[in-house]
């Protein structure tokens, strides 16, 4: 016979054999309080005061990078604005501009994505600030057959791709990907 420890030990471990639930990892919300980060998709406002030719808007292609005039390819992605202000600044001193003073800004974010039970998945356009209340609304709502209690969200994470269970409440960062889940009754 049996003992009751391994009854409960069995009816847990076939519980978390039909969950698919696993906790969201700790760096998930750490990411949050950190400054951007460029990635793919992002378009930024390169300003290098009393120079016209090279104030202009980059986009960072698929390799991390932006082609600016005289200076060529400067690697973007993980790069925050501040640390590609200095780096475009230090490569004009290099035999371009005696004292380059140079601002950068985000102009556009990449694109979040909405994926499962919405009136209208796709790729939207991020706007700082965005929950994913307000993502799933952007989406047509939740359809008759969504949980809306929580979601999925896969997002990258300094080159590492993580999923965690959020709630509807909580910001998105430009990116990530939104999975609103089925409900199961």
């Amino acid at each position: 016979m049996k003992s009751p420890v391994f009854h409960a030990l069995l009816a847990a471990t076939l519980l978390a054999g039909c969950s698919s639930y696993r906790p969201t990892p700790t760096a998930f919300h750490e990411v949050l309080d950190q400054p951007y980060r460029l990635d793919a998709g992002d378009r930024i406002r390169v300003t290098v005061f009393e120079q016209e030719g090279l104030t202009n808007t980059y986009s960072v292609d698929q390799s991390g990078y932006i082609a600016v005039p005289l200076i060529g390819s400067v690697p973007a992605r993980g790069n925050t604005a501040q640390q590609m202000e200095s780096t475009i600044a230090a490569k004009l001193r290099q035999g371009f501009l005696r004292s380059p003073d140079v601002s950068v800004e985000i102009d556009r974010y990449r694109p979040i994505f909405v994926m499962g039970e919405v009136g209208a998945a796709g790729q939207y356009s991020y706007v700082p600030g965005l929950t994913v209340q307000k993502a799933i609304a952007i989406a047509g709502g939740f359809s008759p057959r969504a949980n809306q209690a929580n979601v999925d969200i896969t997002r990258d994470i300094n080159g590492k791709v993580m999923t965690g269970r959020v709630l509807t409440s909580d910001p998105l960062l430009p990116g990530d990907t939104i999975y609103v889940r089925e409900r199961l009754f």
